[in-house]
């Protein structure tokens, strides 16, 4: 496969029993082969966009000492700002060229876990920041919902299985500035080749060049998305609790051209956690005598905790 494939959530939720079996035809065939798809139909409105890029832009043009005093030590920057080449991927040293904020899960009605979870980070000198980011956060959770509804009966369990995961998880949203190059980046790009940690991600952005997916064959290939799409993956928790049935596909951002190295770029993943104790414990339904059992029971929080020691954003 040498392009992604293009879906639209709106067959799913049209009420034809056709068009609904056929998105679900499309993204599960799609996510067996490369793990990707452009998906059409989506609950975020163009103003809604239009406000959170702005916040966004002018969130990371404040001085460096303000964004810094939104860095919160020891929660391993699951909420808040995380500066400039923090973070690493899986197996690299140097740091992705990039600074990033995150927004945390808005809990509703359970006490525990929001005791559990980090509070979210309220930018003072940017009163409409937080409220377009929580708007924003709902509306990507209502599509990721949706998403893996369609994939829960693609995978012939009950359309609603991921509902009570998924309720209050422990997802992320993730504005992403990767600044203007200014020097050689010495092996350093804007981000690493890696695979996402969570069930799956819903990425804003992805329109022109520098997000690349690798397919079965080794090839990178380029991932655009046309201004209405987002571009969404499998990550590994997902990945791993279908054994592998659905692919979690290795992805990057490389630099630009050097005549672009003077430009930002602003991208947005909305990553969809579960609650911690989710068992990604391998779906039986995945499991037969060509494909034997690959992976350990875990939750996904355990799993959560020991990738974040491996990107050194927590340590052991």
């Amino acid at each position: 496969m040498d392009t992604i494939p293009s879906v639209n959530l709106e067959d799913f939720l049209s009420g034809d029993p056709n068009r609904k079996q056929k998105f679900i035809d499309e993204i599960g065939k799609a996510y067996e082969e490369i793990g990707f798809v452009a998906l059409k139909g989506h609950f975020l409105d163009e103003t809604l966009v239009e406000n959170l890029y702005t916040e966004i832009k002018n969130f990371f043009s404040l001085p460096v000492d303000v964004k810094r005093s939104y860095e919160i030590p020891g929660i391993g920057g699951q909420r808040g700002y995380v500066s400039f080449g923090k973070e690493s991927a899986k197996g690299k040293k140097e740091g992705d060229l990039k600074e990033f904020w995150h927004f945390g899960q808005y809990v509703e009605n359970d006490p525990e876990l929001e005791a559990e979870y980090p509070k979210n980070v309220e930018v003072k000198e940017l009163p409409a920041f937080n409220k377009v980011g929580k708007q924003t956060y709902r509306m990507l959770e209502k599509t990721a919902k949706y998403v893996l509804r369609a994939l829960a009966l693609h995978l012939d369990l009950e359309e609603t299985y991921f509902d009570e995961y998924i309720k209050n998880g422990n997802s992320i949203l993730r504005p992403i500035h990767y600044p203007p190059i200014t020097e050689e980046p010495n092996n350093a790009v804007r981000a690493a080749a890696h695979g996402d940690i969570n069930l799956i991600t819903l990425l804003m952005g992805a329109q022109g060049r520098g997000l690349q997916v690798q397919n079965h064959d080794g090839e990178w290939i380029d991932a655009i998305a046309e201004p209405d799409e987002l571009m969404i993956n499998v990550g590994d928790m997902l990945s791993r609790h279908t054994n592998n049935k659905l692919k979690s596909t290795i992805h990057r951002v490389v630099n630009p051209p050097r005549e672009l190295w003077g430009t930002s770029r602003y991208s947005i993943p909305f990553f969809m956690h579960p609650i911690s104790k989710m068992k990604l414990d391998v779906l039986d339904s995945c499991i037969d005598e060509q494909n034997p059992k690959q992976f350990e029971d875990i939750t996904a929080g355990e799993f959560l905790n020991q990738r974040l020691v491996e990107l050194g954003l927590i340590k052991k």
